[in-house]
């Protein structure tokens, strides 16, 4: 509680002031909450409920001023406030106020607190830190007021979400690629502003708390701990309330940005016992649906889903209508996917209602059961882990340990973390699911040590994918551990030896931590060594975590004590045995727990004799597997296979372990003094080192290997003929290798930490050349000054009024990974002082960072003073809202040097190298500028399409065939032909491979660019050969295996043009009985030459008066049967690279068929061409008479006409089905028209108006509203 002066609208009574007495009024918001929990579960059973839509969207539109934001009390604060949405609570809180009531009276139920930045983390870009407890409490208080207000005019209730963001800091991505464990926050900090964030929203009367938006899982487990924290330290004043969670998938490879999958995600936060679990921002609904079915058939809890309003476009607005947003969320209802709906970036009250419409009669997903995961430990690291049943036996590697290896121990003295994360890595790569992480020495800062290695390993996904396992005896080393680990860990261990507070105590953190936890078999008295003592032990522990602490189950792990055995003391010989008859016993008496142990105490007698160690390891497991043992630290990549064990060997181990002799000890001692003394030696995978020196080069950039690449670097330099310069070296291969790295990123083969691993290596690379650079600029006669020999000098800055600059630091990181100087100016840099640290800095290239939709119009302002200035620099455009549309269209014209849009940050290095090489500057300036050019010419002429006829009018103007005088030939054949196993070696001949390319991204420059010329291109010339090879040999594989299956299925019928705009089909020459009629679209958008027709596909065929008998062809072919199910093999052998193939070479099979099916229609089938002969490339440029348009593109985008042609065709009989949404199965399947007319022509039926949807629906006999859904990307109107 702040003191009063600081709530000016909350009123004491009068001469009472104090923390007391806000104290006394902020409780007053708990108590009238009523059973929150009961209500909410009631309602999610019955119905769909809606959360809100975008804030900031409506806010937008608003165009609020810098007076808007500062207001009276802050005109003079010494920063700029706007931009800082969440300060309008206090300065504007009737906009507030009435967006909210917009929301609710649209539909919502629940309306989110306009605090998204609202902790003193995010507010401290402006100044306002010491605001945020009043940010939020007036918040919460003005959400209150709306719901209160709207619930009064139709009696339903609202709730109010206090919403929690993720703040502008992460906990699991390093902002330096030089210090990949350096974090600019602590997990204590978070925790600190979440809680003070939470309080003031439960005291302004928040019903439930929704941690949101969440791109760094571990911020997210910060925010959960504080909560948690506030619920159990007041529970009178903060009773606990309904907890939301929302994610967010961030790119192409289906990951938050830290780089967990959504099952990962769930599992890191379920143990916050959320009520609902979710996705919102980021994506729009239909790139969202597939992650949403994720996390809906994993969780327990009801789901939650507010998508953005799609993608954003070129301008940073967003395209997608109400109608359109509520089709896709319809679907997500349909499917039964989604408890909670609403909306995020571009969402509206109008979007929010379009969806409570579109979803009113559909039911609610019903959640899984409680105990879906009764029988599995959730274990996650960035991807999910299950330990149950089915899992098998769990190898939790044990090489990360200075108390077990004296070489790991060493590295970690030494500082070597490089060494220990390959030693981490190693272990991954030899089966381990788990990686045991002891830093407990008497020479090293354990918390210290542990917290380091924990944040290296986050910035190494190969490692981070596996869930970690916290191990140590002191338990500040666990919380250093588990505060930098996002995934839901293990921790090893705790136990009862310091009494029952102390064991509650800390199994309590790590509750609230989210991790499972490994219980010794000690006590009070000691370590249990007998079977009785186990078990009670076991079960004591048991019963204090599940009915004091509140532990699930299936979170407990037991580790019953593996103790040493063939010491030579007899009183430790059935210490084995013990521990394999106390495993069942303590599985029963402690339901759904697991069992664990350290399995190299087992063999510690035998120190150095490796090869029995690891012989008594495998006996030791093959017997505890049989009575359910679940897991044990092991070394992964020491592990022989039992029956490899040589007889003798293993009978030796078994007598020991069951103490079937009293000379078991001696007996494999003996044996052990009689094996060669040869030490087993791992087989490095190391094939790649026999590549060429660029090739080696790229490896290692791409896969993060830095162990050779300063050799390699100097193999490279001493090529004299190849690199003359040292530069060269950075210019050729390695910036090859990071171009490679770039186009991986961008395709979603690669994510985030691993493009920072990949920056690392190529400092590495750069800094062994710099020397030489330097040497070389000397003897040139160059000034030395002591400055480095920076390959060019970029200054970086996010925008006035945007505080966003995690995409902007790693751009920077990367680039000064090569060797550029980079001049990082911050968030919220005003124009002027960009302009004047340029100069100052005389810096090579300016870059511009954003993330808001006004941070666009910012940079056209500083383009335009740039311009003004006489600046000669490139300026490089970059963030989430940029567009190289929006670069090309609205800052490119207004400056007249180079300005290029960069996509992400593994595109930077290239762009900066190519605009700084006098050699490549002006090429790469010219071929930017063209294209951009040729982006603006097209958007503009795509603004001309405003002005639009009326239906009358463009049928009026349609185009006049004379068919009299050229009527359409007669067909040879009228009905439907059915082919099966088409041969797919004559189709292959068929094959336009230039799309098959692009599905690649290999896309050669000019003149390089079409096939078979991209072969001849410099730079992606080798690899396209090297693709081109591969897919000719999967087809072969194909031909040869009857890998795949083509059907197809052609149908000629009598037609003739109706109702001006459709064709109907006859049953047969008599042209008395219509069996369908296939309606068609016309354009209306206003020509600019008046004398040019307004076209519809029916013009193309003779119309009924006429008295001209016409006709129409319709196919549907595939390729695609059995590319599914041969993908889904590969999937399953982790070959992702040749199940994509499969799919890219189905559909390029299929669209030949199409072409090679037409050309038989042409010659034979129809046989109005008997003559044509045409080289393939004459086909793709469609020098044939006719045309086969399709639905769904340009000149017909009504998906729903389909069902016409299925039902003429009876496609199902080639094997091809219509889904739901009327795609096509298999997926590499296509259908169309055959018009064979030789004036027909393809064309764009671009936007078109409400009367034509209102006839165009009339005639198919649908509602208007269905017509609108299917035709939205094409009306030139809004819908309601």
């Amino acid at each position: 509680p702040r003191p009063e002066n600081q709530f000016p609208s909350l009123a004491l009574p009068a001469g009472v002031v104090g923390p007391e007495s806000i104290t006394c009024v902020l409780t007053m918001a708990a108590k009238n909450r009523g059973n929150i929990h009961a209500e909410l579960e009631a309602t999610l059973r019955s119905r769909i409920m809606f959360f809100d839509g975008a804030m900031g969207t409506m806010i937008q539109k608003r165009q609020l001023q810098a007076s808007d934001f500062h207001g009276e009390e802050f005109k003079d604060h010494a920063k700029p406030l706007q931009g800082n949405n969440d300060i309008l609570v206090l300065t504007r809180p009737d906009v507030i106020l009435d967006i909210h009531t917009q929301y609710l009276e649209a539909g919502a139920d629940f309306i989110e607190t306009n605090t998204f930045n609202s902790t003193k983390i995010a507010q401290a870009d402006y100044g306002t830190e010491h605001l945020v407890t009043r940010l939020n409490y007036e918040a919460a208080k003005l959400a209150s007021k709306a719901c209160e207000l709207v619930a009064a005019q139709d009696g339903r209730k609202r709730y109010v979400a206090g919403a929690i963001g993720p703040t502008n800091r992460t906990l699991s991505i390093s902002p330096s690629v030089l210090h990949p464990d350096y974090r600019n926050v602590t997990f204590d900090e978070l925790v600190d502003a979440y809680g003070e964030q939470a309080r003031a929203l439960m005291d302004g009367g928040a019903d439930i708390l929704i941690v949101e938006t969440i791109f760094d899982t571990l911020n997210a487990k910060a925010a959960l701990y504080a909560i948690d924290l506030m619920f159990e330290t007041d529970p009178v004043r903060f009773p606990r309330v309904p907890i939301f969670i929302s994610g967010t998938i961030t790119d192409r490879s289906g990951r938050t940005l830290s780089g967990q999958t959504p099952e990962g995600f769930a599992i890191s936060v379920l143990h916050s016992q959320p009520m609902c679990l979710g996705l919102n921002c980021a994506l729009g609904a239909t790139d969202m649906r597939q992650h949403i079915q994720e996390i809906s058939n994993f969780t327990p809890t009801f789901t939650i889903c507010y998508p953005n309003a799609g993608l954003p476009n070129a301008m940073g607005g967003y395209d997608e209508t109400p109608d359109i947003t509520a089709g896709f969320v319809q679907e997500f209802a349909t499917a039964g996917l989604i408890n909670i709906i609403g909306g995020c970036c571009g969402t509206t009250p109008a979007h929010i209602r379009a969806m409570a419409q579109a979803v009113k009669d559909i039911a609610p997903r019903v959640p899984p059961a409680p105990t879906v995961h009764d029988d599995v430990m959730l274990l996650s690291g960035l991807e999910a882990s299950r330990v149950g049943r089915t899992s098998g036996f769990i190898n939790i590697g044990e090489r990360c340990n200075v108390a077990g290896s004296r070489l790991f121990c060493k590295m970690i003295r030494d500082n070597d973390y490089d060494k220990a994360l390959a030693v981490a890595k190693k272990q991954v790569e030899n089966g381990a699911q788990v990686i045991d992480i002891n830093m407990d020495d008497g020479m090293l800062d354990g918390a210290k040590a542990m917290g380091k290695f924990c944040r290296l390993i986050a910035s190494e996904p190969d490692i981070a994918k596996v869930p970690l396992c916290i191990d140590s005896s002191k338990f500040e080393v666990v919380e250093a551990g588990l505060q930098c680990t996002q995934g839901k860990c293990i921790v090893n261990s705790i136990s009862l030896k310091e009494g029952e507070a102390d064991f509650i105590a800390k199994a309590k953190v790590i509750k609230r931590h989210g991790a499972s936890v490994v219980v010794m078999a000690f006590d009070e008295q000691g370590q249990a060594t007998g079977v009785d003592e186990k078990v009670r032990i076991c079960k004591r522990s048991y019963d204090i975590l599940v009915g004091t602490v509140g532990m699930r189950p299936q979170d407990i792990i037991f580790d019953a004590n593996i103790l040493t055995i063939g010491t030579g003391l007899s009183e430790h010989n059935r210490y084995g045995i013990n521990f394999l008859e106390a495993i069942p016993l303590i599985k029963a008496a402690c339901p759904h727990a697991r069992t664990s142990g350290g399995l190299s105490n087992l063999s510690f007698a035998f120190r150095g004799m490796e090869a029995v160690r690891e012989a008594i390891h495998a006996v030791f497991l093959f017997h505890a597997l049989k009575v359910g043992f679940d897991m044990a630290i092991v070394n992964a990549g020491c592990l022989p296979v039992y029956d490899t064990i040589a007889p003798e060997l293993v009978k030796l181990c078994e007598d020991l372990l069951f103490d079937r002799t009293p000379d078991a000890t001696e007996n494999l001692l003996t044996y052990a003094k009689s094996m060669t003394a040869d030490a087993k030696t791992a087989k490095a995978d190391d094939e790649w080192r026999s590549l060429s020196v660029q090739a080696r080069l790229e490896h290692a950039l791409i896969h993060g290997i830095d162990q050779y690449v300063v050799e390699d670097t100097e193999l490279a330099r001493q090529m004299k003929d190849l690199y003359p310069r040292p530069l060269n070296v950075i210019e050729g291969p390695l910036m090859s290798g990071m171009a490679t790295v770039g186009d991986l990123f961008g395709s979603g083969k690669m994510f985030l930490p691993q493009v920072i691993k990949s920056a690392r290596v190529m400092k590495r690379a750069v800094a062994h050349l710099i020397p030489f650079m330097e040497a070389e600029r000397a003897a040139a006669g160059g000034v030395s000054d002591g400055e480095p020999a920076y390959n060019g000098t970029v200054l970086l800055a996010t925008v006035r009024g945007d505080v966003h600059d995690i995409g902007k630091n790693i751009v920077g990181v990367v680039l000064g990974c090569n060797n550029y100087k980079v001049i990082d100016l911050g968030v919220m840099v005003p124009c002027e002082r960009i302009l004047q640290e340029a100069i100052a800095h005389k810096v090579d290239v300016i870059g511009l960072s954003g993330l808001i939709t006004p941070s666009l119009d910012e940079m056209v302002f500083v383009a335009k003073e740039m311009q003004k200035r006489g600046f000669k620099k490139p300026l490089l455009i970059g963030g989430a809202t940029t567009s190289k549309m929006h670069t090309a269209v609205k800052i490119s014209p207004k400056y007249q040097d180079p300005v290029v849009h960069v996509l992400d940050a593994s595109k930077s290095v290239v762009t900066v190298s190519a605009l700084l090489d006098a050699s490549t500057r002006e090429e790469f300036a010219e071929e930017i500028r063209d294209e951009y050019t040729e982006l603006r010419e097209g958007y503009l002429e795509g603004l001309k399409e405003k002005n639009y006829v009326t239906l009358d009018v463009a049928r009026q103007k349609r185009l006049a065939i004379n068919f009299q005088a050229v009527p359409t030939p007669k067909p040879n054949f009228l009905g439907v032909k059915v082919f099966k196993n088409a041969d797919l070696r004559r189709i292959a001949t068929f094959i336009d491979w230039r799309p098959f390319f692009e599905v690649w991204q290999l896309r050669g420059r000019y003149p390089n660019r079409g096939y078979p010329k991209i072969f001849e291109d410099a730079t992606v010339g080798a690899e396209a050969k090297r693709l081109f090879a591969e897919a000719q040999k999967m087809l072969e594989d194909i031909f040869t295996n009857g890998r795949l299956t083509a059907n197809g299925v052609v149908g000629i019928f009598p037609a003739n043009q109706v109702n001006v705009d459709d064709i109907a089909v006859y049953a047969d020459e008599t042209r008395t009985k219509v069996i369908d009629t296939l309606h068609g679209l016309r354009q209306q958008a206003e020509k600019l030459d008046a004398t040019e027709p307004y076209l519809c596909l029916s013009d193309f065929v003779a119309p009924k008066d006429s008295g001209v008998p016409d006709y129409v062809g319709l196919f549907a072919v595939t390729a695609g049967l059995g590319a599914h199910e041969w993908g889904d093999e590969l999937k399953a052998k982790g070959d992702d690279y040749s199940d994509i193939m499969v799919k890219a070479l189905a559909d390029r099979l299929a669209e030949a068929y199409a072409e090679m099916l037409h050309a038989d229609v042409r010659r034979e089938i129809w046989g109005y061409a008997p003559e044509e002969s045409l080289e393939a490339k004459e086909l793709f440029q469609i020098k044939y008479q006719g045309i086969r348009p399709a639905p769904g593109y340009p000149s017909q985008p009504d998906h729903t006409e389909k069902l016409a042609y299925w039902r003429l065709l009876n496609a199902k009989a080639a094997g091809i089905e219509l889904t739901e949404a009327l795609a096509m199965f298999p997926a590499a399947s296509v259908s169309g028209m055959y018009l064979a007319h030789k004036d027909s022509s393809y064309f764009a039926l671009g936007k078109i108006s409400e009367d034509q949807v209102a006839s165009y629906a009339q005639r198919k006999g649908s509602e208007k509203e269905a017509v609108e859904k299917w035709l939205a990307p094409v009306l030139a109107y809004d819908t309601p």
